[in-house]
């Protein structure tokens, strides 16, 4: 279930889907295109997805599977610095994999870019701010200013209390997703290519300023 895109430069992108769609869904594999740009980039499917069930597994195996796509991704690139990329929960998962290894000293993960992180739980709206005050290495925001899992002021008001470097990328009009609505685009004379270009150069620079 693996899908790699590797250009002339580093780091390492482990890059991981979101709670309702696979590694092979036309926006991953989008953004696992343009992310190319920034490294080499290794996509991933988590086990409920491969076995064709819509129900995410415990958060014990997601986080089980996303440390063994990236030892799979750093057994092809050997040294490469590694970054932790994620759409929703994949993001999420990602933080709290960084937050597992920092806490026993493990600071290989050197960055993480979180696509739409879910700050509020899609069944009960419960905050999942905390593991964000646990995370080490520097963290990019991309969110969309519709985005009913993460509304900007929450966001806003936890990032001040991260010990570690933050940066917030904000998609205006952008949903969950990071689409903009058309009519939206069309007032501003612009397509989602150019919000994605805006994105992605949002994400090279964070990437060149803080991984090494």
């Amino acid at each position: 279930m693996w899908a790699m895109l590797i250009p002339n430069m580093l780091p390492v992108i482990v890059f991981a889907h979101g709670a309702g769609a696979p590694s092979s869904h036309p926006w991953m594999r989008g953004w696992a295109a343009r992310l190319a740009a920034c490294g080499a980039v290794f996509s991933f499917d988590y086990p409920y997805m491969q076995s064709g069930r819509k129900t995410p597994d415990r958060p014990d195996k997601l986080l089980a599977a996303h440390a063994d796509a990236v030892a799979e991704a750093q057994a092809t690139q050997p040294g490469a610095p590694l970054v932790l990329a994620g759409k929703s929960m994949g993001g999420r998962m990602g933080c709290h994999l960084e937050a597992q290894w920092a806490a026993t000293g493990n600071h290989t993960i050197k960055a993480l870019v979180c696509f739409g992180y879910p700050l509020r739980s899609a069944g009960s709206g419960k905050s999942r701010a905390e593991v964000l005050l646990e995370v080490k290495a520097p963290i990019l925001f991309v969110q969309g200013t519709r985005d009913p899992l993460c509304p900007l002021s929450d966001l806003q008001a936890v990032l001040p209390q991260r010990k570690a470097h933050s940066e917030l990328h904000i998609v205006e009009q952008g949903d969950h997703s990071l689409m903009v609505a058309k009519r939206t685009l069309t007032a501003n004379n612009e397509t989602q290519a150019d919000v994605d270009a805006r994105i992605l150069a949002s994400v090279q620079d964070f990437l060149q300023r803080h991984v090494r």
